[in-house]
């Protein structure tokens, strides 16, 4: 896209530090090696109005049942997994596997996004 938010300011063994949209992002090489691009993608900027097929774990079929419910956006998601206590994330994995059939890797991908992205931004 032009910017030098691909760019890393500073680069170690311990991580990269990038610049994204006024903001410092410091990735650690284990949550590289651990995340896929879309939870990367995800974690690195502000929700938004981020359609909910935008977390990882949900796809396109999982993200229409959730639409079905009302979840359309990324942040009503996350206002359910605040409710069910972030802290206490197998609350929301169970909720998500009843509600809309997701199996137990995408419920973990899910929480874990949601659960990051609040580490940065709340």
């Amino acid at each position: 896209s032009g910017d030098s938010a691909s760019l890393p300011l500073l680069s170690s063994r311990f991580g990269r530090l990038y610049r994204h949209r006024r903001r410092h992002v410091f990735i650690h090489p284990g949550k590289m090696s651990n995340t896929s691009q879309k939870h990367r993608d995800f974690v690195s900027e502000p929700m938004g109005d981020k359609p909910v097929t935008m977390l990882a774990g949900i796809g396109e079929v999982l993200g229409a049942k959730l639409e079905e419910l009302g979840f359309d956006k990324a942040y009503v998601l996350l206002g359910q997994f605040l409710i069910l206590k972030k802290d206490d994330d197998d609350l929301f994995k169970e909720w998500l596997k009843d509600c809309c059939g997701a199996n137990a890797r995408q419920a973990e991908l899910c929480s874990t996004c949601l659960k990051e992205w609040c580490s940065s931004f709340l």
